[in-house]
């Protein structure tokens, strides 16, 4: 069952096409962007995502949720969760996952298996302080429109000690496999997305690295948010990064 909070279910999205030779969007303008494209990859999400990563992201994807450490039964948030792969292996594993999403069409594809549902804003979550144990994303930071505001609402919701884990793209290191990285990032991606699914989606997919903050800047949004402990773990040579925190035991903020 999907519960709508924020966004009503179903609601009819502006079909919104993404320019490669536009200016990234930011504010409202994004949010309405990625929901459009979210809504009209999803029937073939889960197939390029297996195709342009060679099947690699069910690994990062189980070592994201190795990283959190849990004990049985913990209440885990998968945020921006798309079509569930994070919340059914999380599911399998004896954990209760919940996934939210802005996108409608992801969460109808999702659905289909047995883990809760909520579309919702990840910038103004519908659950209580300190009701969560975990924290799980994959590939979701870059699309928030106001990526400190998520890390305030995830500091808020998560209880003491909690632990988060955002898995993300990354950029290797070593200067071969950056380049055949990103020659098959900026290069391919977008046409094989555009044969299967949604061209302009696939487009964009490469220009929104550009969102994502450094890793120094981005723990120091972390620890403002009222997280220590952060570290980045890089994953496949680089080509994807992990990155885990743990909420600050004293609740307190930065």
């Amino acid at each position: 069952m999907i519960k709508a909070t924020n966004a009503e279910p179903g609601q009819s999205t502006p079909v919104v096409s993404f320019d490669a030779r536009s200016p990234l969007p930011e504010g409202k303008a994004k949010q309405d962007l990625v929901r459009s494209m979210f809504d009209s990859i999803a029937p073939r999400y889960d197939l390029v995502n297996f195709l342009m990563t060679f099947g690699l992201d069910a690994l990062w994807r189980r070592r994201t949720i190795e990283l959190l450490e849990l004990s049985p039964a913990s209440l885990v948030l998968d945020i921006g969760c798309g079509t569930g792969d994070l919340a059914r292996s999380l599911h399998r594993k004896g954990q209760r996952p919940l996934g939210i999403d802005l996108s409608f069409k992801m969460l109808e594809v999702a659905r289909v298996f047995d883990v809760p549902l909520v579309q919702a804003d990840a910038a103004a979550l519908p659950l209580r302080t300190a009701a969560a144990d975990a924290v799980v994303s994959g590939f979701a930071l870059r699309n928030f429109a106001d990526l400190p505001a998520v890390l305030g609402e995830l500091g808020r919701v998560l209880r003491p000690g909690a632990r988060l884990a955002l898995l993300e793209v990354g950029t290797p290191r070593h200067r071969v496999l950056r380049l055949g990285h990103q020659i098959w990032f900026t290069h391919v991606v977008p046409r094989l997305g555009a044969l299967l699914s949604d061209g302009a989606a696939y487009r964009y997919l490469p220009r929104s690295v550009a969102y994502l903050p450094s890793f120094v800047e981005f723990a120091a949004m972390l620890d403002k948010a009222g997280f220590t402990d952060v570290n980045q773990h890089l994953l496949s040579g680089g080509i994807a990064q992990c990155v885990t925190a743990t909420r600050s035991i004293d609740g307190g903020r930065s």
